[in-house]
């Protein structure tokens, strides 16, 4: 059975190791080794801790083993109240393609960040691409190039958002 709950400090090792698994697992198809091994320097478990000080962040488990198995995370667009953004959206490979990452994006669009604003954003990897569009983001201002980053960006308007 797979639940979740909001990260803790003591999650910070298994994050950053599904992260690393991940990328270098799924991501390794669209990224060279020298970009994925550039971006997991801002992804140490040290910098999860520090992220969940201003973000929501949340961790999805595989009650059975006893393990995390994706891990992802909403906070204000830069420090919008009525804009949020999506981060740092990781799935273990062994449990992709299971309804894992629609059950942690579900998670994430019930948070109160989520919930308040009128547009949510999320930086989209080349790999990600496709999912996100299934769970209803389209390319932002309708632009659909790579940024300077590698990625995409993506939004999604809430249409539960009543101010």
């Amino acid at each position: 059975m797979i639940t979740y709950r909001i990260f803790k400090n003591s999650d910070a090792d298994e994050v950053a190791n599904l992260v690393e698994e991940t990328m270098l697992t799924t991501n390794i198809k669209e990224y060279s080794i020298e970009y994925l091994e550039n971006d997991l320097k801002n992804l140490t478990a040290q910098a999860f801790i520090e992220k969940a000080k201003y973000f929501h962040c949340y961790v999805l488990i595989d009650d059975t083993k006893n393990k995390i198995v994706a891990v992802g995370s909403i906070g204000a667009y830069w420090g919008k109240k009525d804009e949020s953004s999506l981060f740092n959206i990781f799935v273990s490979p062994e449990y992709q393609g299971q309804g894992n990452g629609k059950k942690l994006i579900q998670v994430l669009e019930q948070d109160e960040y989520f919930k308040r604003a009128k547009r949510i954003e999320i930086p989209a990897s080349i790999t990600g691409l496709g999912f996100y569009e299934k769970m209803g983001y389209s390319f932002k201002n309708g632009d659909n190039m790579l940024d300077v980053e590698q990625l995409y960006r993506l939004e999604k308007y809430n249409e539960k958002q009543f101010i």
